[in-house]
């Protein structure tokens, strides 16, 4: 993911949301469900999306509006998803709404543009570019009881989890752009000439040489160290908290390292010849997704503090 986003943003939003989706059916699906949705996400035959955010809210689960009506063996979704990644790519989609019965959220395996599915144009994204955000439509889509994952009204521990997972490749996606970024000013600081002389001679060029450096390797080890802990979940709400601490130190330094990038680019950062520019777009991005930053601290002290 790294390595893909050092490259384009875009392209790695698309698998981060993918396989974010995968996970979460991995963590809490039948081994049918599985079987069924898992399979062709693994080979590449169908892009998987989650759809929880509506226009109304984007992390408070008692604000959901989309409804699960139970009708015999079925349920009937109704309801609209905004900002919704890879919606326009065949596959599933596990979408929240509140159950009848329950009245809590239910996550439900939806197969993308079966009757009832319609999508908005994508919205026109300050970067990541290429990653499209979508509106979803529900229009009484019939879905089998059976496409219930992990339970009716366990819509809300599952988005966690999920949630949790999905921080590693936001991360992923922006420790990529440091990377990128990183390597730029380090070309632009030896090639771009100053009397005679490269600016990298410069000390105040060096000290923002210096800072980028520390700020990516502090990132890229939180971020592979939430990794390492994702293969061996042990206690979800732990977990939580190490993603929220993660997610808010790399959405916050992203924009410490963008910010010296540019200053030793000077006037060419603004200039969208430049990777830099793309670079700082993507980056400003990454705050704002799976969880504005204040968010992830609210989250991570509610843990720290035990009232959770």
């Amino acid at each position: 993911m790294e390595q893909i986003s050092k490259v384009c943003g875009g392209v790695a939003m698309v698998i981060s949301a993918h396989c974010m989706t995968l996970s979460t059916i991995m963590a809490f699906g039948t081994e049918e469900q599985k079987k069924k949705y898992m399979t062709p996400g693994c080979k590449g035959e169908h892009i998987l999306s989650v759809a929880f955010t509506e226009p109304s809210t984007g992390s408070d689960p008692k604000q959901l509006t989309s409804t699960a009506v139970k009708y015999g063996d079925k349920y009937i979704l109704n309801g609209t998803k905004r900002f919704i990644s890879n919606a326009n790519w065949p596959g599933t989609i596990l979408v929240f709404a509140v159950d009848s019965e329950t009245k809590r959220p239910t996550a439900f395996l939806v197969d993308k543009w079966c009757e009832g599915y319609s999508i908005s144009e994508p919205w026109d994204k300050i970067g990541m570019h290429g990653g499209m955000l979508l509106d979803v439509y529900m229009k009484d889509i019939l879905v089998p009881a059976e496409n219930i994952l992990g339970g009716p009204g366990m819509g809300y521990p599952i988005l966690q989890l999920g949630i949790s997972y999905g921080k590693i490749g936001v991360c992923s996606i922006t420790i990529g752009a440091m990377l990128a970024a990183y390597e730029e000013a380090l070309r632009y600081a030896q090639e771009k000439m100053h009397r005679d002389k490269p600016i990298s001679k410069f000390q105040a060029v060096q000290l923002r040489l210096a800072s980028i450096a520390s700020l990516y390797e502090a990132s890229r080890w939180m971020t592979y160290r939430l990794a390492w802990l994702a293969n061996d979940v042990k206690d979800p709400i732990q977990f939580a908290k190490e993603a929220a601490l993660t997610k808010t130190f790399v959405g916050e330094t992203v924009i410490d390292l963008m910010r010296d990038a540019m200053a030793i680019h000077g006037s060419y950062g603004l200039i969208n010849d430049y990777k830099i520019a793309q670079l700082w777009r993507d980056s400003i991005v990454a705050p704002q997704v799976e969880g504005v930053t204040d968010m992830q601290k609210t989250i991570a002290a509610a843990v720290i503090l035990g009232a959770i």
